[in-house]
Formats: structure tokens, C-alpha cells, sequence
């Protein structure tokens, strides 16, 4: 009889809200998973979120947990400007990584991080959880199939009102505004999409106070075809993505970068009519938590490759380029 294989052993690098509201209860549900230690630089936050998913032990600073020799893999649950160094300082420790997005602040950051993890023979994933959505991976095998034809055109956006004043998406040391919070799923969906980058971006952004991007509109073309992309964080809450092809359209309407836990429809255009493809209630944290945990275990499973999370953050770095100049067009390359 084979023995069965332990579940990998989690460890959480801060335990902010979507640590709290999204990772831990995918992790305390997801099969061959679990929470072993969490670690924030309030230890009594770390111990409640532990307790309320079965973690074993609370940590008051990350370097205690990354000594823990129990943990398998962490969870960077932090500021996009500790994304880096802590995803290296793990990867130093010995442990697998799935880090939030964006994973680098740039091009350069994603490089450094695949060298590390190249170096430490240990698995990185940026946890761009949409891309684990069964209506997502069914768009894309569409998309494969030649349904719609060759992609000429992709319209997306995600914006959202109420930043609390205070808070990381409102400052520029840590990474904030509207392009790197919610700009990474649109433009990620774009790329994925099209299957290529873009030659050229132009972008324009608003910005705030703080001289963080509120809202941003970005063109991307490519050799056959262009899309725009228009994100904010001060706006009514709407979300979008259409892809448009010679021979027709695929649609994700309501919500294709959130958490769907109820059903949600593919709809496919031919000209001649829809066909409306639904797509049971699912938690897409759960699915990337067991599919990252399958693949460090050597099963099969799915994981965001390092070259989709470095292809966003070319086109990332190239609409800040162009932003800061205007809006002139910037090449790709």
C-alpha cells in the first residue's frame, strides 16, 4: 500500500485582511494543505488568525518563521515593496514561495526573484488567483481552439471606491496606486489573451495626493491588434473583459478578476448568436492553494509561470514610462 503523502506545511508572512478573509480559510480547506505557523509584527494578530485555521505556532517577526524548519512554504501576504526581499529571504531559507501580486515592482524585481528561486531549487508563484478560475482557464482553452478566431482586440478593467486613508495602495513606498494593485489583473488578462506582449504602450494616469496613480488608461498594441485597459481605486466598483477576435467574442461578464462564489457564465459570440457556458460556485484561493501545494509535493498541478508574471511587469514598467511622460508612446522589447 502506498503511503499517503503529508499535506504541505504553510506558513504566512503577515496577517493582513487578505490573509485573514481569503488565505487562511483556502488553506484550512484546501486538500493537501495546511496552516502550520503565521508570523506578523503583531504577534497577537499572527496567533489569532493561526488559531481560527489550526495553525501550530504564532510568530512576532518573519525571520522567526523562516527558521522554523516545519514550514514547507510561505504565503507573502504583505506590501508590495516587501515582496522582493522577503520572497529572497525565504527562498534563502529553504522554502517554496507563493508571494501576492504584484510579485516585482518591476521587470528587474521578477528577474531577481527567478534567479533566487533558480539558485534555491525552490518553487515561486505569483498568486494572481484569478488565473486558478475555471471560467478563466475555460476562456483561455477557447481562445486555444480558435473559437472566436485570431484575437484583434481586448477591452478590460477593474476600478474600486474606499481606500481608507493610511493605507498601502495610498503610498508610493510601498508600492501603491491603482496600476500595481488591480493593473496587474487587466493587463495580465490582456497578455494572456493575446499570447505575446505588446510592441508599444502609452498610458495616462491621474494621481492622488500622495502622487500614487488613482486611475490609469493604458493602450497596448501589438503587431495584429490593441487593447485598453482602464483601472482606479477611487471609482464606482466595476470590473471587465472582452476579448474580441476575426471570427467573434468571448465575454466575462459581472466579475472576472474577483472571487466568485457563486456561478458565473463564459459567454462566446459568433456573430450568429451566444452560447452561454456557466461555471459552478468555486473559491480560486482554495484551487491555487491546492494546486501550488500539489506541484511542491511533485504531483500534477497548475502554477503561474515566471515568465507570464514577468511579461506584466514589462508592460507595468513600460505604462509608468509612459505615464511619466505624458503619455508618449513607449516601445516594448
Amino acid at each position: 500500500m502506498t503511503a499517503a503523502i503529508e499535506p504541505v506545511r504553510w506558513g504566512f508572512l503577515g496577517a493582513g485582511t487578505i490573509s485573514t478573509v481569503a488565505l487562511g480559510p483556502a488553506v484550512e480547506a484546501a486538500t493537501g494543505a495546511t496552516l502550520h505557523a503565521v508570523a506578523a509584527r503583531d504577534v497577537d494578530r499572527a496567533r489569532a488568525l493561526g488559531e481560527r485555521h489550526g495553525a501550530v505556532t504564532a510568530y512576532g517577526s518573519y525571520k522567526a518563521l523562516l527558521a522554523d524548519d516545519a514550514v514547507q512554504a510561505v504565503y507573502i501576504g504583505l506590501h508590495n515593496d516587501a515582496h522582493l526581499p522577503c520572497t529572497r529571504a525565504a527562498l534563502a531559507a529553504g522554502k517554496h514561495v507563493l508571494c501576492e501580486k504584484p510579485l516585482g515592482l518591476s521587470a528587474t524585481e521578477v528577474d531577481a526573484i527567478a534567479a533566487a528561486a533558480g539558485a534555491a531549487g525552490r518553487l515561486v508563484v505569483e498568486a494572481s488567483w484569478y488565473r486558478w478560475h475555471p471560467r478563466v482557464q475555460c476562456a483561455q482553452r477557447f481562445l486555444a481552439a480558435g473559437a472566436i478566431g485570431p484575437v484583434r482586440h481586448v477591452s478590460a478593467g477593474f476600478a474600486f471606491p474606499g481606500v481608507p486613508a493610511g493605507n498601502y495602495r495610498l503610498d508610493p513606498r510601498h508600492g501603491g496606486g491603482a496600476l500595481y494593485d488591480v493593473g496587474c489583473y487587466a493587463i495580465s488578462a490582456v497578455l494572456w489573451a493575446f499570447g505575446q506582449l505588446p510592441v508599444e504602450v502609452a498610458a495616462r494616469s491621474r494621481f492622488g495626493p500622495s502622487r500614487v496613480d488613482v486611475t490609469s488608461d493604458v493602450i497596448l498594441g501589438f503587431l495584429d491588434g490593441d487593447a485598453e485597459v482602464h483601472v482606479g481605486i477611487d471609482e464606482t466598483s466595476r470590473q471587465w473583459l472582452r476579448i474580441s477576435g476575426e471570427a467573434g467574442q468571448l465575454d466575462l461578464p459581472d466579475q472576472p478578476y474577483a472571487s466568485l462564489l457563486t456561478e458565473s457564465v463564459l459567454e462566446v459570440s459568433d456573430g450568429t448568436g451566444t452560447r452561454r457556458w456557466p461555471t459552478p460556485a468555486v473559491n480560486p484561493y482554495q484551487l491555487m492553494v491546492e494546486q501550488v501545494s500539489a506541484v511542491i509535493k511533485g504531483e500534477d498541478g497548475w502554477v503561474l509561470p515566471l515568465a507570464e508574471s514577468r511579461a506584466t511587469a514589462v508592460v507595468l514598467d513600460a505604462a509608468f514610462a509612459s505615464a511619466r511622460a505624458g503619455g508618449a508612446t513607449v516601445s516594448v522589447g
